[in-house]
This record gives structure tokens, sequence and C-alpha cells, in this order.
């Protein structure tokens, strides 16, 4: 690359443990932040480019992907919309068709297009504002709302406008498709809302897909032998073609050569692959099917999967806390039946020392589980009152929560079972108040948040959990958007932690919103997004929350990179000036953030010695901020002082540097010499 001009380079050194600020055009008070964006993973693009499958059960072409191609070459809007049931490899067919644009522009114009992922993080999901959408140039999006479009309020409304958009990506080169489910796209609205549609009316066969991925994907064609249908030249099939029939989807074909690739080559090897991929189906049921009239066995099987890694007598009692009972007194019964070791390892549990493991079985505890929720769905509130009970401080689970919420999660989302979450939901205020405590209910509400199909449902619920009035609660809700939540859904943590930072008193909740804001607006690419929706928050609605967010954001004390790439940005853009004086006067017309105003300027003077801000910049937002507010309590604290307050050398200096009318001047002075004399 030539060296840039000189006006732009720039020599930068003895920055260790320092950040480089630059202030970009990133910080805007004009535009929309966008959706958030990633890379669509290259195991995806290695099965759509080299283990391409597009022929069905019945030996038919499945058109999917290329009637998405037409819709994105015809001259039309730059928009697929692949409708479809569940199962039908909809994602692959829409990344198939994007990866193919993308090859055809590279061979007609010498450079491939970006594929990426869009994640639908909508600041209100049930109307999803397209302005919002990401327009860079020369790039293949993929936006899956087959979870969610269902409950579009206004769905005809939202196809139009997402038909709008992507006739405006001819002009940047770049493409769109969509995934939909089976009946929410509205194509009766109108003709080019259903030309833009294509339908997924066939399956790719999952013989073939396990087949192609073993070979291309995986690099293991020595292993197709094991998903050899029966056949005169092959002999008796394969030990794993039975896994897979006609109605197969093809992801689980997918995940069968998966497993198969990373299974042992061996007898027992490949029987532990299958029993994994069927989720241990037969085992389960094997188990249950010996058990029928054993309900203490059951239990036992029960408590050892939520109490995996305890010894086997905790085990034992969670088995009798489970069936209600106390322990066993009479001699005659203890000293009946099978010893406790041989009753857990016939349940599939293995037993060394003391010590009941389900380990060595990977899958083998969710699938008792998703068993047991589908067979037996009047042992639902019992379980959960259960799990209640060993969970709680001091009880055997306390430290096996985590294990517990995930092994739940995956229960809610193999099951889209709410009540689950809820379940989990409800340990935020079971008596344990420790910091590791809500970050572990944190981290399981992120995953299930995260999830497909039941994501949606979680994200509502942590949108009521942020306006609950208990203080742990919405604690743990900021714990959430302080993590991964915030990196995939920062438009919808935003929201969520506005309504915590509204609460009226500074509690836990807030101070922790108040970090988790300072988080985000820390990452990269989303310093823009969190300015501009808290500058709103302040000025224009006028929330307490926009206030507290404006003075948390802007406050050097904690970490100085935002407000100096703020007034960097001031100095180049004359709106972003004109917000931070509005910020400020809007906060300082807020009583109840009085005493954080007042911090807030003394935190400025103290800055404002250092190097590493726009010095008279500074002091010329202060200034205006000061003869707007002379007599609001903390602009009189830092011209006069406080009684009693010893303000230091910064405050002194700032005081000299302001341009205050000449008899407030006079009075300053006065009151100067008084306090130099006293």
């Amino acid at each position: 690359m030539p060296p840039p001009p000189p006006e732009f380079r720039v020599d930068v050194g003895n920055n260790q443990n320092s950040k480089i600020i630059v202030a970009a055009g990133s910080v805007t008070m004009t535009s929309k932040p966008q959706l958030p964006v990633t890379d669509i993973p290259q195991t995806d693009l290695d099965a759509v480019r080299q283990a391409w499958v597009e022929v069905s059960v019945r030996d038919e072409r499945v058109l999917t992907a290329s009637e998405a191609i037409g819709r994105l070459t015809g001259g039309g809007p730059r928009l697929a919309v692949v409708a479809g049931p569940p199962g039908y490899g909809k994602r692959a067919a829409g990344i198939k068709a994007l990866w193919e644009v993308s090859q055809a522009e590279e061979r007609s114009r010498g450079q491939a297009l970006r594929l990426q992922e869009i994640v639908p993080d909508w600041e209100r999901p049930g109307s999803p504002d397209i302005a919002v959408l990401p327009d860079e140039p020369g790039t293949c999006y993929l936006l899956d709302v087959a979870a969610e479009i269902g409950s579009w309020q206004k769905p005809g409304y939202v196809a139009e406008q997402l038909v709008s958009y992507s006739e405006e990506l001819k002009f940047s080169g770049s493409f769109l498709v969509v995934i939909a489910d089976e009946h929410g796209w509205p194509e009766t609205v109108s003709g080019t809302v259903a030309n833009v549609v294509a339908r997924a009316t066939a399956r790719p066969s999952a013989h073939r897909v396990a087949r192609a991925h073993l070979e291309y994907v995986h690099r293991r064609p020595d292993r197709i032998r094991w998903l050899n249908a029966a056949s005169a030249d092959a002999g008796s099939a394969g030990e794993a073609a039975h896994l897979l029939s006609d109605s197969s989807r093809p992801a689980d074909a997918a995940r069968l050569a998966t497993t198969l690739s990373s299974a042992d080559d061996s007898p027992e090897g490949l029987k532990k692959a299958l029993s994994s991929f069927q989720e241990w189906c037969a085992d389960v049921k094997d188990v249950f099917t010996k058990t029928e009239d054993k309900p203490d066995d059951r239990a036992l099987l029960i408590s050892s999967l939520f109490l995996n890694g305890k010894d086997a007598l905790t085990v034992q009692d969670g088995a009798r806390t489970l069936l209600g009972e106390s322990p066993e007194t009479n001699v005659r019964t203890i000293l009946t039946g099978p010893d406790l070791t041989a009753r857990l390892t016939a349940m599939g549990a293995e037993v060394n020392g003391r010590t009941v493991s389900l380990d060595h079985k990977s899958g083998y505890a969710r699938a008792v589980l998703l068993h047991l929720w589908q067979q037996r769905a009047d042992i639902h509130p019992h379980l959960l009152r259960w799990l209640d009970t060993i969970t709680a401080p001091k009880e055997p689970g306390a430290d096996r929560l985590a294990a517990i919420g995930d092994l739940l999660v995956e229960l809610a989302v193999a099951e889209n079972d709410i009540r689950v979450v809820k379940q989990i939901h409800a340990w935020i205020d079971n008596g344990d108040n420790s910091p590791g405590h809500r970050k572990l209910i944190a981290r399981v509400l992120t995953v299930a948040a995260e999830a497909d199909t039941l994501g949606a449902e979680v994200r509502a619920l942590l949108l009521d959990s942020a306006q609950d009035e208990s203080e742990a609660v919405a604690t743990v809700v900021a714990l959430v958007c302080q993590g991964e939540f915030a990196q995939h859904y920062p438009r919808q943590a935003l929201v969520r932690l506005r309504h915590i930072l509204d609460r009226p008193n500074p509690d836990e909740a807030v101070r922790t919103a108040q970090e988790a804001l300072r988080d985000i607006a820390a990452r990269d690419g989303q310093l823009s997004r969190v300015w501009s929706t808290v500058i709103k928050w302040a000025t224009e609605k006028k929330h307490l929350a926009g206030h507290r967010a404006f003075l948390s954001l802007l406050d050097p004390r904690v970490d100085p990179y935002v407000l100096q790439v703020m007034l960097a940005a001031a100095e180049q853009k004359k709106d972003i000036r004109e917000a931070l004086v509005d910020g400020w006067n809007a906060a300082l017309a807020d009583t109840r953030v009085a005493a954080d105003c007042r911090q807030l300027l003394t935190a400025w003077a103290e800055m404002r010695k250092t190097a590493d801000v726009p010095t008279e910049l500074m002091t010329e937002i202060i200034n205006q901020v000061v003869l707007e507010h002379l007599y609001a309590t903390p602009v009189s604290a830092l011209i006069f002082g406080e009684p009693g307050v010893a303000d230091g050398e910064a405050v002194i200096d700032l005081r000299k540097d302001l341009r205050l009318p000449p008899a407030l001047s006079s009075l300053l002075s006065t009151h100067e010499r008084a306090s130099v004399e006293s």
C-alpha cells in the first residue's frame, strides 16, 4: 500500500498499557446505529462449498437455493425470502445462494463479496425498524427471522419496507436473504412482496448429506461404510445407516457426520458415538422400562443427574427428598435388596469410590431429563420445587447451580418451554445474595436469551424483569446486559438498562447498569450506538435514566476513554459539542442527580490538568454550562465551594479559567480572599 499523505500520518510512541484515541466519523448525531452483524461461520461455508446436496430422497432436484439465486439476480430487488417449514435446510439454502452470488461477482468484477449474518436486535421486536439494517457495500447479508416473524404486528408493512431496502442495495452492490417460517411472509400484500419468495417444498436427502459431509467437510471417506445401505454388493447395512430416514432433517445428517468423524474406530467407540447421536434414547428407554415398579430407583437416577459428582449418600438423600420420604428406619428393609452402588450402576451411573458420575455418557443426563419431561408431565411442578430445595443456600445443589442451570436451559430450549427458564429466574431471590450467585443466574439466562426459538420469549422476560422492583432481579438483568448478550443484542441491552437506570434510588442494580453501559460503550464499534441512544434519553425524553447514563459515560474516574473520544469528536463536530452542553444542561436541571453532577464537575476539573483532553474545549463546555445554571446547587458548589469542604487545586484552577460575568467574577475574588484569610 502507498504511504498515507502527511496530513493523515500519525506517529504514536510510548503507548504501552494505554489506549489510542481516534475521533473518527463514527460518533454521530444524525444517523441511527445499524444492527450488529457477524461473519457466517466457516463450517457453514465449507458445507455449501464442498458438500452441497440438492437431491431429495426421491432423487428429484431440490430447487430452494437455485430459486433464491434467481430472486437475488433477476433484476428486481436484491432480496430472496426463503420460506418453509423447519427442517428443510432453509438456512443452508440461503447461505448457498449468497455464496454463489458472491462467486459470480468475483468472476465478473474480480472481487468476492463478504458474507455476514444480521443479528435481529430490534428495539421493538414486534415492530422491526428496517432503517437500522446495515447497508455496507459489497456484502451478502443473511437475516433469520423465522422465530419472530409470527409476532410482527404489521407484517405487510415490514415486508414492503424490506423490499424497498433491498432495492437500495443495488446501489451498494449488496444482497439480502431472509429466512422465514412457513406462513409468516405476507405474500398477499402485493405482487412484488410475493415475487421475492423462494419456497422450500422438499428437503435434501439426509443420507446424501451425511455422506457428503463425511467425505468433503470432515475428510473421512473411510467412514462412509457406516452409512451404507444394505445391498447385494455391500451386504448388510452399515451400523449407522438406520439412524437416518427419509424424513430426517439435513441438520441431523450433518450432526451425525460430525459425530462419526470424531468417533474411535472400534466397535465400542462406534457404539458410544451412535448412542450419543441418538441422545441415549435406547438406553434411557431401557432404564425406564426396567424400573416401571421402582420409583425409588427412578428418583435415584434423577438425583444423580442433578447432583452429579456428589457422594452416593448425598444422591440417595436427594432421591428421598424428591419422593418426600424420610430415611428408612426398619432394619429388615434396610438389609433387603441390591446395594446402593449396584442400583446406581443399573441406572447408567458410574461410582468411583463414593462419587457418583454420569460424565462418561456425554448427553445422558439431558436425555434422561427430556424423557422425564415428555413422558411424565405430572412431575413438572414437583421436580421444579425439589430443585428449589436442593439449590437453596447450604443445600447439596447450591454449588452446582451453574451446571443445573445449564441442564435446565438445554431442556427449555429442546422443549421450547419458558416455564423452565422462569424457574431459573425465580432462583435469583432464593436467599443467596452473593455476587457469584447472581453472576451464575445471569450466565444461564444469557444462554437462554440467545437460543434460536426460545430466545425471543426469554428476551421479553428480561424486559419485564428490568422493571421489577426487586433489586436482585434488576441487578441480574444488568449483569446479563454486561455480558455476551450485549455483544449480540446491544440495542435490546440498552433498552433494558434504561429501565434499570430509571429506578428511584441509586442501588446496586443502578450501579451495575452504569457499569454495563460503560462496558458496552468501550467495545469496538459500539460507542456511536450508545452515545446516540443516551443523549436522546437525556435531552429528548428527560429520563432520569438518561441523566444517570450521560454522567456515568463521561466520568473519567472509572475510565477516561469515552470522555476522551467524545471531546475529540466535539473538536471536529459542532453538533457533538452542542450535545455535550445539552446533556449537561438536562442533568443539572434534575435535582435527583445533583450530587452526581457535583462529583463529575470536580472530576472534569481534575481531568483538565492532564494532557489527555483538549483543555480549552473542556473549559468552554463547562463555562457554557456554568452560565446557564449559576444558581443550581452543583454549579454554585463548583464556583463558591461548600461549607466544610476543601476544594482541590484543580477546582481552584478551573475557577480562574472560567469566563464569568464581571459582577460574579468580582464576587468570586472576594469570596476566595475571604477563604484564604480565614
